[in-house]
């Protein structure tokens, strides 16, 4: 007969049980590293964390932080739109026009809005047609958005007028005497994006294509098309953010938004988006 020995049991390994493991999400480093700045800073010089400087930093974060919730998407699908910045300027002076010209300034926010879903859609197609990454085609139109932007606005300062009650009026306003307006529309939409990105039939669809565009395409996931609405959602952003600030500010000057492209991307992949998809 032969003899089959069995290894003697690890010490330890009866009492050892499968259990489950708790996987937090990819924003916790980030949220973890930003508390403890805030109370680094806070301990170091107390009067820096109180309630107005609080207000003034989300206020200003919340700009870039609206075209880094549109670059979430697009750098999850292994793209990078570097247009984001001019077509919020593009928007922004589109808007202003608008209102200068006579246009009810909530009518003028929409279209400003609508300008900047438009911006987005001529990049994806362009992506589509052309066959190069976004971050080639958005390097070109980057160009061609802020010269247009430019020779629009004059290159001038345009400070339209914010007639009370009106969308320029409540944006440049705060809530509960301190919250800004714009934080609170920041945060509302970073968390409903957050929920569309994990939890909807177009977010799964996003990362689908991010993670493999081939197998995606197999799956019958339509990717040209998931590309293009990707693309649009980043430039709505865009033009969301771009009307914010000019209700916020009351005017859009000529470099506004220049290092915004940048602050988002950056913004985005601190928050946990990987460039892998």
């Amino acid at each position: 007969m032969t003899r089959t020995d069995t290894a003697p049991p690890l010490a330890g390994s009866a009492n050892r049980r499968p259990g489950r493991r708790i996987r937090l999400p990819a924003e916790t480093g980030a949220a973890v590293g930003l508390a403890a700045m805030l109370g680094l800073l806070g301990w170091l010089q107390p009067s820096s964390v109180d309630a107005a400087n609080l207000s003034s930093l989300l206020e200003q974060a919340a700009l870039p932080g609206l075209l880094a919730i549109g670059m979430v998407f697009v750098l999850t699908m292994r793209e990078i739109d570097l247009s984001a910045g001019a077509v919020f300027h593009l928007t922004a002076t589109f808007t202003a026009l608008l209102v200068v010209a006579g246009m009810n300034p909530w009518l003028a926010a929409l279209a400003g809005i609508a300008a900047g879903a438009g911006l987005g859609l001529i990049n994806g197609l362009l992506v589509i047609a052309l066959r190069l990454p976004a971050l080639l085609v958005t390097l070109g139109t980057w160009w061609m958005i802020q010269g247009l932007s430019l020779v629009v606005g004059k290159g001038q300062t345009i400070a339209p007028p914010g007639a009370d009650g009106s969308v320029l009026a409540t944006l440049s306003g705060k809530a509960f005497v301190i919250v800004p307006v714009t934080g609170i529309v920041f945060v509302v939409l970073a968390m409903a994006m957050h929920v569309v990105l994990h939890r909807t039939r177009f977010g799964y669809r996003v990362q689908a294509v991010g993670s493999n565009p081939r197998a995606a395409a197999y799956a019958g996931i339509p990717t040209d098309k998931v590309r293009v609405l990707t693309l649009v959602l980043m430039g709505a952003m865009a033009g969301l953010a771009g009307v914010i600030h000019l209700g916020a500010q009351g005017a859009i000057a000529p470099g506004d938004g220049g290092t915004f492209a940048l602050l988002a991307i950056t913004a985005a992949i601190i928050g946990g988006t990987s460039l892998s998809g």
